[in-house]
């Protein structure tokens, strides 16, 4: 009586040969490990030490209409985002605008104003002494040039109001990039050198000879390289959480969802990993082909810097790259709370990308 061929079995015994693969390949561990925490210490203490970016909000009744405003809003140095109601609360909570500033005629001298500010917990106190330098500097050159012969035309409150807000460390944004950049590497590198080199050994001809079908094989292989990226995921957030106090807003709840999150990403990336591999005639096209997937997105997809900080007409296609919606996911289930229902929008594009890639992968899948 002939026993029926598992594929389920077949699967899973080239998913653990390929895990063990992975373990012994000192490369392997250092791109997905060792780069990235290369990269966190790197990042995290150069962004401790930079000044921070001042961004603010003029609040609804303050006075527009005079030379202290127009001087203000023609700071170098600030960035005014028209914000109002609860999305600026929301903003001034999280740390994401530095302050709120009030413009007000002086109450005692009603030819001069009184520049009020209102900011949060969440800001570097760093950044409101920054802004009180970019403030005075103003009105000190409106001074020289409009009233050297008079009094101060403003001055700034010695009160700062604060409201509660949850400080936004630099690690809060590093540690999200820096994970994408793992599993994006290890998705497509990775995959792509392994499954070529199995193709190149003979081994995937081999499977060829037996009942397994491509699909199982693909699975096989993409289970192990799950597995052992996931297991670096986790190493990579303890770290955070314990060295750097990486922001995980409801704890063990977040963690989960942020490995779901990973595991959802790195399917889609590993799809990329297959392209590449099938369409590789030699061992050293692969890095052109894989750079081709991962360099627009290593520097674009907000991985280093946040994506506003790249001009209008380039920040469409930042928007699009699978990488950016997973950063965004990521930052916001971390740090802002989110579940993973709100984060629908980026979920739905990286399952776009999904069915995009392997259907591409299916098509130019090679046993030899």
């Amino acid at each position: 009586m002939s026993v029926k061929y598992s594929q389920l079995k077949a699967m899973l015994a080239i998913a653990k040969g390929s895990f063990r693969s992975s373990l012994r390949s000192p490369s392997t561990v250092v791109f997905s490990i060792g780069f990235p925490l290369v990269f966190i210490l790197a990042f995290a203490f150069l962004g401790n030490s930079s000044a921070p970016k001042i961004n603010i909000a003029i609040a609804n009744n303050a006075d527009t209409s005079n030379q202290v405003y127009q001087q203000i809003k023609a700071a170098p140095g600030i960035t005014i985002k028209r914000e109002s109601g609860e999305k600026l609360k929301e903003d001034l909570e999280k740390g994401r605008i530095t302050a709120v500033v009030d413009i007000k005629k002086n109450s005692l001298q009603p030819s001069t104003y009184e520049i009020g500010i209102i900011t949060s917990n969440a800001v570097n106190p760093q950044s409101i002494a920054i802004l009180r330098t970019y403030l005075n500097a103003e009105i000190d050159e409106l001074n020289k040039s409009l009233y050297p012969n008079a009094a101060s035309i403003a001055t700034i409150s010695d009160h700062v109001v604060k409201i509660p807000g949850r400080i936004y460390r630099t690690i809060d944004f590093i540690l999200p990039g820096q994970l994408g950049f793992s599993l994006l590497s290890a998705g497509i590198f990775g995959v792509a050198f392994l499954f070529f080199n199995l193709r190149q050994q003979l081994v995937l001809k081999r499977f060829f000879a037996t009942p397994i079908t491509r699909t199982f094989i693909v699975l096989g292989e993409a289970l192990s390289r799950v597995v052992f990226q996931l297991l670096a995921a986790v190493v990579i957030i303890i770290i955070g959480v314990v060295f750097f106090n990486f922001t995980l807003v409801h704890g063990f709840i977040t963690f989960l969802e942020i490995m779901f999150l990973s595991f959802f990403a790195l399917i889609v990336f590993m799809g990329c990993g297959f392209i590449v591999s099938g369409l590789s005639k030699s061992e050293s096209t692969i890095p052109p082909f894989a750079n081709l997937f991962t360099l627009p997105q290593f520097l674009l997809a907000g991985t280093f810097f946040p994506i506003e900080n790249f001009p209008k007409w380039l920040q469409p296609f930042c928007n699009i790259l699978p990488l950016t919606h997973f950063n965004n996911a990521m930052r916001n289930i971390s740090f802002e709370g989110a579940s993973l229902l709100s984060c629908w929008r980026d979920l739905g594009n990286l399952l776009i990308w999904g069915i995009i890639v392997y259907a591409i992968a299916i098509k130019v899948f090679k046993w030899e």
